[in-house]
């Protein structure tokens, strides 16, 4: 896990100072395909125009550059959830010990897209509900699967939508990702907004991150739009 963080922050400031090129020389394994799964029978009831949500699904790169693709998503916001303000910075939460996960605040509105909406999508591109405080090749607490309802209705719909996919087998292993309280969401650094937007050959991306954008267009076409939603256009 240390040998794999130090070598990400590597990576980070290679790509950031433009050096890395190809995902030949670095590779992290590769992204798992997207999985179809039924919508929600259950869904929010609500005549707000726009609302949060936020979703933790392994690193927030990918996972955020997944939700700045779908039409009726205002804003989406690398940060932190699940811990303290005082241990919301990256150095901190790759230690795995501050109870915060690597999150994406989505600004939505529902008149565009449900919550419902989005949490299909969280849950069949956006990352693999059925690991275990890890994702992909990164391992630790703060890149566990899970979601931190806002209102109590976003709570019954997830819950209900959980037990739903359970249900129905969608995967081939049960969902692990938990409900958590929500206590606050941290922005994230500004190098870490519009990661996959900005640095399209960075290897991690490449081959993990890309291939849910892809995705994403390919199963929901309807909801998918080309041009991202950044965070820092509206700096």
């Amino acid at each position: 896990m240390k040998a794999l963080l130090t070598l990400r922050r590597t990576l980070l400031g290679l790509a950031a100072a433009g050096v890395i090129g190809q995902c030949s020389a670095f590779s992290f394994g590769s992204a798992e395909d997207a999985v179809i799964i039924p919508a929600p029978t259950l869904d929010e009831i609500t005549q707000a125009r726009s609302e949060t949500a936020v979703f933790a699904g392994g690193c927030f790169w990918g996972v955020q550059g997944v939700f700045q693709h779908v039409k009726g998503v205002k804003k989406a916001v690398s940060g932190y959830a699940g811990g303290a303000a005082n241990t919301a910075q990256y150095e901190r939460v790759s230690d795995g010990n501050t109870g915060h996960a690597e999150s994406v605040e989505v600004t939505f509105d529902p008149t565009q897209v449900s919550y419902g909406t989005l949490l299909q999508i969280y849950f069949s591109v956006a990352h693999n509900p059925t690991e275990l405080n890890r994702q992909g090749p990164d391992r630790g607490t703060q890149y566990r699967s899970a979601i931190f309802p806002e209102n109590s209705e976003q709570q019954r719909v997830a819950q209900a939508y959980i037990a739903q996919l359970d249900a129905a087998k969608s995967f081939d292993k049960p969902i692990v990702t938990t409900l958590e309280t929500y206590n606050g969401f941290y922005p994230a650094e500004e190098e870490h907004q519009d990661f996959l937007t900005e640095h399209p050959t960075y290897p991690y991306i490449v081959i993990n991150d890309l291939p849910k954008v892809a995705q994403l267009k390919k199963l929901y076409p309807e909801r998918y739009q080309e041009k991202p939603v950044l965070v820092k256009a509206g700096m």
